[in-house]
């Protein structure tokens, strides 16, 4: 399968969904649907045709800057798949959670969807560092776009705050990526930013170390990670829903990918020596994301900082350095990817009806939006880690790899669960329970459209939580050929 022609549908789609727009304003939706929707269709066909076998589900390379030895190199093994199938299927839920949100400049709107989601699927599938970093820019400049024309009241500012954060930290990485292929030309005599090279490159340890952080850094700001999340706060809470639904479902997941994938296999001895600090950002963002969580009063706001705590998990699986951990780090970025993409589209539709993100302004909506209630209730009851869905079995296996390496870190962070179910549950006694406010006369509740998504989304964190095998196998062979470099 050749992945750069999927890349490029995907940025021929954003071009076609701008000019759509001169059709009628919801050529430019359907445009978008169509193409996510073809891109779903052709992942799952890929996912069910199974491995070559170089246990690869599809592989592009040819020379790109010979002279640089920048190569174009797009690579899917399993982990790849897996992330690769989330952002279609999530494309189609930010298209169909934005289609009556967004009502002026909507060719632009879904441009920037397709566009975003074409880096995204670069950054999943790119083994060459220069075009690593090239698709990790592509991603940047449309979600600044998405929330700095489409956002809420402070726009400007949050969009600014989102762009400064990823910038620099990638700019970091940029430095870190040259000092690594330089250092390599140094000892091999080859100019080269391929992966598979560089994986091999001779490094002195405390050179290797500085160079790792900077990997770090960068993927950790994506992630997010205390001390360096607070961009993710003020980016959810202004940006229109569609751009919530893929900040959190599929943005964050790519700092998760980047640190399984470079930090982590490139600099795997320095990555193990600076395991137990990272263990501790991971336990601290869980207990600190739980915390400021609980203390807020508007609903995509409490949604985003659970979204730091969740991604404590996966900070805390990986760098347990075992395959118990990993896999639980790889489960929870599927399962993160429905669950909070579901509850920020909750978020938008609440804020859409109502005008509102305040929960003290919400109480009782259950009654007049039952529908809504119900959704609202599973996601929150699978975000906070319910056995039997998705999110549970995630959490569960990072905690198990984690307690193999660290008992006190991995007790600590058994403490966020608890904080977990205290704000969840607090969400949805705010917002959905309670004596109703009688200043909401009345308020549309889902319709099939929104239902559909909803139904599908549930579907599949229960496929997850009762049946994880089919994921685990997935990562399997790639937890193995990390351990083997090892």
């Amino acid at each position: 399968m050749n992945l750069l022609a999927v890349i490029l549908f995907l940025l021929g789609a954003g071009l076609v969904a701008g000019l759509a727009e001169r059709i009628n304003a919801n050529a430019p939706r359907l445009v978008s649907l169509v193409a996510f929707v073809i891109g779903l269709l052709w992942a799952g066909m890929t996912w069910l045709g199974g491995p070559d076998a170089a246990g690869l589900y599809g592989h592009t390379e040819f020379d790109w800057i010979p002279r640089f030895g920048i190569s174009v190199i797009l690579s899917m093994d399993g982990l790849s798949m897996m992330m690769v199938t989330l952002t279609m299927f999530l494309g189609i839920i930010a298209v169909v959670s934005s289609w009556d949100e967004i009502e002026e400049g909507a060719g632009f709107f879904q441009f920037n969807i397709l566009w975003v989601m074409a880096g995204v699927v670069g950054v999943f599938t790119a083994l060459d560092l220069f075009l690593f970093f090239f698709f990790w820019e592509v991603m940047l400049i449309p979600m600044y776009f998405l929330i700095a024309i489409w956002g809420h009241e402070n726009k400007a500012y949050a969009a600014m705050k989102f762009f400064l954060f990823t910038q620099i930290s990638g700019l970091l990485m940029l430095f870190a990526i040259l000092v690594l292929v330089y250092l390599n030309y140094q000892s091999s005599g080859v100019i080269t930013f391929a992966y598979a090279d560089l994986l091999e490159a001779d490094l002195d340890p405390s050179v290797a170390y500085w160079l790792m952080l900077g990997f770090f850094v960068a993927f950790a700001t994506k992630l997010p990670s205390v001390p360096v999340h607070t961009w993710l706060p003020d980016a959810h809470t202004q940006a229109p829903t569609a751009g919530s639904v893929i900040l959190a479902g599929i943005l964050l997941k790519t700092g998760a990918y980047g640190l399984i994938r470079f930090a982590v296999e490139l600099f795997p001895d320095a990555s193990i020596e600076f395991g137990f600090i990272a263990m501790l950002l991971g336990v601290i963002s869980i207990l600190y994301g739980g915390v400021m969580a609980y203390s807020q009063s508007d609903f995509k706001r409490l949604v985003a900082y659970s979204s730091i705590a969740h991604m404590g998990f996966i900070l805390l699986g990986v760098y347990a350095f075992n395959e118990i951990g990993m896999q639980g780090a790889i489960i929870t970025m599927v399962a993160h990817g429905f669950s909070t993409a579901a509850l920020f589209m909750m978020a938008g539709a609440i804020q859409h009806r109502l005008h509102t993100r305040e929960m003290s302004e919400m109480g009782g909506l259950w009654v007049r939006a039952p529908r809504m209630g119900v959704m609202t209730l599973f996601f929150v009851v699978a975000s906070v880690g319910m056995p039997g869905l998705g999110n549970f079995i995630g959490e569960f296996l990072a905690l198990l790899g984690a307690f193999g390496a660290n008992i006190p870190l991995t007790v600590a962070a058994a403490v966020g669960i608890v904080v977990a179910a205290v704000y969840g549950l607090s969400l949805m006694q705010r917002s959905f329970q309670g004596v109703p406010n009688p200043d909401v006369a009345t308020m549309q509740d889902f319709g099939v459209r929104e239902m559909t998504v909803m139904v599908l989304m549930m579907i599949a964190l229960v496929w997850v939580g009762v049946y994880p095998q089919p994921v685990l196998d997935m990562s399997t062979p790639f937890i193995q050929s990390m351990e083997a470099l090892r």
